[in-house]
């Protein structure tokens, strides 16, 4: 349900903003609303693994800050590109790794870890950097590189994350595991499913999406500032629960959901940009998003509740009917 609103919702604003702009429409700005959301649609990936196991990640924004100011010091420094980008990746990577610590083994609830982890990663980042705007060589700004001299590379990387995430959760055990772990972690347990370490790897898997992310935005933006990565969590979030991932766990997937949520959320903000819609003003339409997103969702738990009520009481009828036969009740 929450997939074909999101859908809905997807083609009635594009129309909408189509007819105030005809520019709007054009394929240039559609490949621009794309490249915009590459960096959070790639956190979104992971963010959707975590939501799936009824978890959620906060520290998003800070990861990605941590990856890019290592990064962009070693770059500084004259490290090269190549071995610069995996210490980066690997810095956000161990984040995430501090992440799936607290939560698994020291079981502390992910909300309270993250929210922890988002304010000391933002104060890490900062020592790292002296709270310094870095500016990155030429080297590192292949945001705007196409392959082939078709697709700009962040688009391809975020095709590869896609296709990577969608084989992971429909046609692995470990996806499956997944699913199964959300819809109920009690009976997971009890089916032999080690739900410790799935919990672990999803947050590993999201700090390390994070990283990649930060990755693809320096390359687009050309610098690390204390500001970067700042608010990414909401988005990637917004855009997962768009996308008709739930917030209970259990319910959702990479495409066609997460990635609709993703360029819903671009083309508003894409569409606001084209009708000079105050900047102040598109601050409160992002966060009335976000609002929208999870209302949609507790509606649509809210359903599925009722149906399963329905369905239970529809199962117990029969069993009813046959035991009132037997001792002689007439029905």
């Amino acid at each position: 349900m929450n997939q074909n609103i999101s859908i809905l919702l997807f083609v009635a604003i594009f129309i909408g903003f189509s007819l105030f702009s005809e520019r709007f429409s054009s394929l240039r700005n559609f490949e621009n609303i794309i490249l915009s959301g590459t960096d959070v649609g790639i956190i979104a990936i992971g963010m959707t693994l975590v939501l799936l196991t009824g978890g959620i990640d906060l520290s998003v924004g800070a990861t990605m800050y941590i990856t890019g100011a290592v990064l962009a010091l070693m770059l500084e420094s004259g490290w090269g590109m190549f071995l610069s980008i995996t210490a980066g990746i690997l810095a956000g990577t161990l984040w995430g790794c501090f992440n799936a610590f607290l939560i698994s083994k020291v079981k502390i609830i992910p909300f309270m870890v993250t929210l922890g982890t988002l304010t000391a990663g933002r104060g890490l980042g900062l020592l790292i950097t002296q709270s310094r705007h870095i500016a990155v060589p030429d080297e590192m700004r292949f945001g705007a590189t196409r392959v082939f001299g078709l697709v700009p590379i962040p688009i391809l990387i975020f095709a590869l994350m896609i296709a990577l995430a969608v084989i992971v959760l429909q046609y692995t055990p470990f996806g499956r595991q997944i699913y199964a772990m959300g819809n109920d972690p009690e009976a997971a347990k009890k089916a032999g499913l080690n739900t410790t370490r799935l919990t672990a790897l999803v947050y590993i898997l999201s700090g390390f999406c994070a990283a990649v992310a930060s990755v693809i935005s320096i390359s687009q933006v050309g610098s690390v500032s204390s500001s970067f990565g700042d608010g990414t969590e909401f988005q990637a979030i917004a855009a997962s629960v768009l996308g008709g991932t739930s917030l209970f766990g259990g319910v959702g997937n990479v495409f066609p959901g997460t990635v609709v949520g993703i360029l819903l959320i671009q083309m508003i903000q894409n569409g606001l940009i084209f009708l000079q819609v105050d900047l102040y003003l598109q601050e409160m339409v992002k966060a009335m998003v976000i609002l929208f997103a999870v209302f949609i969702d507790a509606q649509r738990m809210g359903l599925i509740k009722r149906l399963e009520r329905r369905n239970i009481r529809v199962e117990k009828l029969p069993a009813r009917m046959a035991a009132d036969k037997k001792i002689g009740i007439p029905t």
